[in-house]
């Protein structure tokens, strides 16, 4: 195209300069395409990663606001069945002064935030979330105790509480959602038995998860774990992690590779394992990674981690860009497509380009056996 041509000679260098900018975010704009399900029938689970960069500042707190309300504007849209987060909810579990760096909010509106956040889905599509290390002791798992039970009782959600299936009991030995079990029925496909699991979980919590997939009405179940901590970044290979970099202050743990050798491998019906936690490098590629392996039955089981805590300006920047996952089930009850997408590059016309990450960590298809 000669600009030359479309342009008076009356105008400035100015005039030039400002339609190039116009035709470069209009190309953009052109470019874009929202969200959608690529096949008739499919549903989807959104995946909400370490969502504590946006908590600990009051300026970041409404992008997760603004993360869950695109959920629930796109629920229908995407045929959303299910939302699922990483954990570390907040950054400092119990802290009564603000720390000269580390964030701006106490830890009473870091829970509150969260909390108001996923609550905007109430009723309308249920939400399971984790524990990280964050979300216990004062800043970072100096002993086991949480607020989470504060903040995300039982029957917050009635959507929640209509596919729980059982409790663990937490270390003060109350049952609540930091150890819990779910059954998920989708449209079509298998059900789901979905185990959301503390952070580095007890001995008994292991066992009971195991036990509980263990039983005869869940054998054809498709198991999901979700928990914080299990597995490194691309940048690591993919690694089980066998020693926290944040080691914690109580020493009845299980690691992740532990918790595959104890709970994931010997399972025959769990086939996906979702976690959060890792930051091996600034990058993205850093914050994700991905690998598949097979159980003791010979089944491929998928594990993902999706981090985004570091980007959008390191620990003091934005809180993750926005970055969520939507991982779309086809109905062909086997395929899966991962896409990763922002919603707050996607709301204006001039970032909207940047809201898609397609790198082959970020936007690929596994299969569910």
């Amino acid at each position: 195209m000669n600009i030359h041509r479309l342009v008076p000679k009356q105008f400035s260098v100015i005039g030039i300069r400002l339609v190039l900018i116009f035709l470069t975010f209009s190309t953009q704009a052109q470019q874009y395409t929202a969200p959608a399900l690529t096949e008739k029938g499919s549903w989807s689970i959104v995946i909400v990663p370490d969502p504590q960069g946006y908590t600990k500042f009051k300026r970041n707190q409404p992008l997760l606001d603004l993360m869950t309300t695109w959920i629930e504007d796109n629920r229908e849209k995407l045929n959303i069945g299910l939302v699922l987060c990483t954990g570390d909810l907040v950054e400092q579990n119990y802290i009564t002064e603000l720390t000269r760096e580390n964030g701006d909010q106490l830890s009473t509106s870091q829970w509150e935030s969260v909390s108001r956040a996923f609550g905007k889905l109430d009723g309308k599509v249920p939400y399971i979330l984790c524990t990280g290390n964050h979300d216990y002791g004062t800043g970072s798992s100096e002993n086991r105790y949480s607020q989470f039970n504060s903040y995300f009782p039982t029957d917050k959600n009635a959507l929640n509480k209509k596919i729980l299936v059982e409790m663990a009991p937490n270390s003060e030995g109350v049952k609540t959602l930091e150890n819990a079990c779910y059954e998920f029925k989708p449209a079509f496909g298998k059900p789901m038995l979905i185990f959301s699991l503390e952070f580095a979980p007890r001995k008994t919590v292991v066992e009971w998860a195991k036990s509980i997939a263990a039983r005869e009405q869940f054998k054809n179940h498709l198991g999901l774990i979700l928990t914080h901590s299990y597995m490194r970044s691309t940048v690591k290979d993919n690694e089980h992690i066998v020693r926290e970099d944040y080691p914690p202050g109580f020493t009845d743990v299980t690691l992740g590779r532990q918790l595959w050798e104890q709970l994931v491998k010997p399972s025959s019906n769990i086939g996906m394992v979702i976690c959060g936690h890792v930051i091996d490098q600034p990058t993205h590629a850093g914050h994700v990674g991905f690998r598949t392996d097979k159980n003791a039955s010979g089944k491929a089981v998928n594990q993902m981690l999706f981090n985004a805590q570091n980007e959008g300006g390191n620990w003091r920047g934005n809180g993750g860009d926005g970055w969520i996952r939507i991982l779309e089930f086809s109905p062909d009850q086997k395929t899966v497509k991962v896409r990763t997408f922002s919603p707050l590059f996607a709301i204006s016309p001039s970032t909207r380009h940047l809201a898609w990450r397609t790198a082959p960590y970020d936007q690929f298809e596994f299969r569910i056996e």
